[in-house]
């Protein structure tokens, strides 16, 4: 459902000239896979890192940003994003082979990194095919699936300090666990070199396949949907506490829990961010009720409920 709320003017007059664009109220709902939220106060694309690391030197200190990929785990509130969303482009999504490493921007998408892999005969990179979303993301969340993630595979990302400064980190400093970066969300990922190994691009390719056919089985990949939407407590699957909790095919205006798989939200065609939203906290409520279990939000919800001053 479109969110028609609007940011007044003015923060454009504020902000440093760029070589990339500016945009006032930029509609996000048709950029986040729950297809629901409110505009951006302002929307910023830069044109490559350096245009990105001015802005980021020359912006008034009081003006908030906020890093957007795809959209693809991510639930914007109706109210919308105060401050700039900066979102990355294609001069971000740039994939390249250096020996058997692969240096991917922080705008690539997972599947494509996973594709340049197959086709350069490299393996370990398969479990990409099944996380939708772009590798910034991946590196934020520490994403995972099919039994890897990107701490098995990571060397080092390039990043945009807080400072705003570039700079290159280890996987030791980027402090990741399951589902988690040590990093604070002001550190702005730029690119990864991610390890990969000769392997038979038949076998890479099966595995995919595999990969492919195990998400279509199990997840509603056709559905507008946010992904995973909870962590699996340490010893749990979330999913099973949620089911076990009664909260399959659960409603809430628009917002569904899926039937296929319960761990996943659904927009059902007329849902708002405040449905999508108060369904998770009933699910999560009724978790803890019936298991003693409180489980821990894995999308990201960021901005401003409807209402709330802008």
């Amino acid at each position: 459902m479109t969110c028609a709320v609007l940011f007044k003017e003015g923060l454009l007059d504020r902000l440093p000239a760029v070589r990339g664009r500016l945009s006032a109220n930029a509609p996000l709902d048709k950029i986040t896979w729950f297809r629901v939220g409110g505009p951006a106060e302002v929307m910023f694309r830069p044109e490559d890192s350096d245009d990105l690391r001015d802005f980021m030197q020359n912006k008034p200190a009081d003006v908030p940003v906020t890093f957007i990929g795809v959209g693809s785990n991510l639930l914007v509130r109706d109210g919308g994003i105060p401050g700039v969303v900066v979102r990355l482009g294609r001069n971000f999504a740039q994939i390249r082979v250096e020996n058997q490493d692969i240096i991917c921007g922080a705008g690539a998408l997972d599947g494509n990194v996973a594709k340049v892999a197959l086709d350069n005969s490299l393996g370990g990179l398969e479990f990409l095919s099944g996380i939708p979303g772009t590798i910034g993301g991946a590196l934020r969340m520490n994403a995972g699936a099919y039994g890897r993630e990107m701490k098995d595979v990571l060397m080092e990302a390039t990043t945009l300090s807080p400072n705003a400064e570039v700079k290159t980190l280890s996987l030791n400093e980027m402090g990741y666990s399951y589902r988690h970066c040590d990093l604070s969300a002001d550190w702005i990922f730029l690119s990864a070199r991610l390890r990969a190994h000769p392997a038979d691009q038949t076998e890479i390719a099966a595995r995919m396949k595999e990969i492919q056919q195990a998400r279509g089985d199990s997840q509603p990949v056709r559905s507008r949907t946010g992904g995973s939407t909870f962590a699996n407590p340490d010893g749990h699957k979330a999913w099973q506490l949620i089911d076990a909790a009664g909260c399959r095919g659960l409603k809430r205006g628009g917002a569904q829990v899926s039937e296929q798989h319960c761990n996943f939200l659904l927009n059902t065609g007329e849902a708002t961010a405040a449905d999508l939203e108060g369904l998770g906290e009933e699910v999560r409520a009724r978790v803890l009720k019936q298991s003693g279990i409180e489980l821990r939000w894995e999308i990201k919800r960021i901005g401003l409920e409807k209402g709330e001053d802008q």
